[in-house]
Parts: C-alpha cells; sequence; structure tokens
C-alpha cells in the first residue's frame, strides 16, 4: 500500500513539474517574442537618425518660446514653489511623448499596405505579443525625448532630480505613457484602416489629451468639468509622476505608485483590446 501511495505521489510530483515546466517555457516563449517584435521595430531607429533631430523641435518650442513668455508673464502660478519652468518641463516630456506615440498606429496601416501585417498575422507568435512589441518598440523611441527634454531643462536652468532610482522611474513613466498611447493608436488605426481618416483623427485627439491635463497648468485652475475630464485622462497621470520625479522639489498630486497604476493598468486593457482588433486591420 505505502509502495502504491509513493507511486502515485511521484507520479502527482511529476505531472506538478511538468506543467510547471510547461507554463514557464510558455511564458519565456511570450516575452522573447515580445521583445523580438519590439527589438525589430526600435531598429527602424538606425535607418532614419535624423529622426530623432526632428523631434527636438517641438519640445524646444514649447520649453523656450512658450514656457519662457509665460514664465515672464507670470499668469499661471504653480503649485508649492516651483518656478513655471519647473512645473511645464515634465508635462512638455509628457507631450512629446503623447506626439509620438498617438501616430505610432500609422505603422500598421503601412504594414498592412506592404504585405507585412498578413506575415505577422500567419506567424505562431500570439497577438498580445505583437501588440506589446510594438507598444515596447514606441517605449523605446520615446526615451530619444526624455534626453531631448532633460537637455533642454538643464538648458533654461531647472534643477532635474539626479537621485538614481527616481531615473530609473521616470523612464517606467515614460515607458508606460508611450506603450498606453501607441496601442490606443494602434486600436484606433484598426477600427479606420486609412492613413488619410487616421491622420485626421489622430490631429483630432491629441490636442484635447494634451490641454485637458495637467501638463501646462494646474488642475485647480481649470474650471469643474474640465477638472472631471482632466482627472479621467491618462496623460494627466504621466505627468504627475514625471513632476514628482523628475524635478527638485517637485511633488505629485495622486501619489507615483497610483500614477503608476492607473498607467499600467491602461496599457494592459488597451493591450488586450488592440491584440483583438489588430486582426481586424487586414480585413
Amino acid at each position: 500500500m505505502q509502495e502504491v501511495r509513493g507511486a502515485l505521489q511521484g507520479g502527482w510530483a511529476r505531472l506538478g513539474f511538468q506543467r510547471l515546466t510547461s507554463v514557464a517555457s510558455s511564458v519565456y516563449s511570450f516575452f522573447d517574442k515580445t521583445i523580438s517584435i519590439g527589438e525589430m521595430e526600435a531598429r527602424k531607429l538606425r535607418h532614419d537618425p535624423t529622426e530623432l533631430i526632428t523631434r527636438a523641435v517641438q519640445p524646444a518650442l514649447w520649453l523656450l518660446v512658450f514656457g519662457e513668455v509665460m514664465a515672464n508673464v507670470g499668469a499661471i502660478k504653480p503649485p508649492g514653489n516651483l518656478s513655471y519652468m519647473a512645473f511645464l518641463a515634465p508635462g512638455i516630456l509628457a507631450q512629446s511623448v503623447l506626439f509620438i506615440a498617438i501616430f505610432y498606429g500609422i505603422a500598421v496601416i503601412w504594414e498592412r499596405d506592404l504585405g507585412i501585417l498578413h506575415k505577422f498575422l500567419v506567424s505562431p507568435t500570439p497577438r498580445q505579443a505583437l501588440v506589446l512589441g510594438k507598444a515596447l518598440s514606441a517605449g523605446v523611441r520615446a526615451l530619444s525625448q526624455l534626453i531631448i527634454v532633460y537637455a533642454l531643462t538643464l538648458l533654461v536652468g531647472v534643477a532635474i532630480d539626479w537621485n538614481p532610482l527616481n531615473l530609473l522611474l521616470v523612464i517606467v513613466a515614460v515607458f508606460l505613457g508611450s506603450a498606453l498611447f501607441s496601442t490606443f493608436s494602434l486600436i484606433i488605426a484598426s477600427l479606420v484602416k486609412t492613413r488619410e481618416r487616421f491622420m485626421g483623427i489622430g490631429q483630432i485627439l491629441t490636442m484635447p489629451l494634451f490641454f485637458a491635463s495637467s501638463a501646462i497648468y494646474p488642475i485647480s485652475i481649470m474650471p469643474g468639468w474640465l477638472q472631471v475630464i482632466s482627472r479621467i485622462n491618462p496623460l494627466t497621470y504621466e505627468v504627475d509622476a514625471l513632476r514628482g520625479l523628475m524635478i527638485v522639489g517637485g511633488t505629485s498630486s495622486f501619489g507615483v505608485g497610483f500614477d503608476m497604476l492607473v498607467l499600467l493598468a491602461g496599457m494592459i486593457a488597451l493591450v488586450m483590446i488592440g491584440s483583438w482588433l489588430y486582426p481586424k486591420v487586414v480585413m
């Protein structure tokens, strides 16, 4: 009887180990394919490095022109002891990430027109890995904006928090924000399916998302209806996290942990929706 019980226990142990190994192998395969897709997308930057230079124009205009003018006017009083330039810099970084990510979906339409998308869809790569890989590549592209905005922020004399942990969390916030908005862009591309319509919708969305956030002015000075919209705008939470991490003396209104949780939850939800809609681009 003891031998039978021992054999059964050994069989269950081997079965449990096999299941654990299978799950671990599946998880590894998923992330390996996700990173491969992301690396393939990010590699395109090497073929067009001028793209990084042209992306520096917009944050430079906002910080060096708009920021300096508004700081001299003194019409907006940031909370705490922050100068307006210190208040503005994290918002411009979030805005730069948004503007890159929101038009990322047009690449999906190009891939469909070139036949590349069909090859992705017939491959054994899970749809979630395809969507998440593209989101990660958008995050890599957004890191160039982080470097540009940090350099511009130093140029205008704003004190940056160089704490290694805060720097790491800034990178995480930029990645999460870029992944969220690029996946949102992919969902739009899956629905509209034409470049012209996509560009029109993208342009319509960027400005409301930007101005209905705390990027260039505090939520407290907004009218009541706009405050409600701002609090459901994911860009507000990215700006809030960056403001608490990036600038010396900066504070987060909602808490950095809560901001990150909102961005992560939003990204996961959009990746799941995007992976369901992704095949519909070819229809």
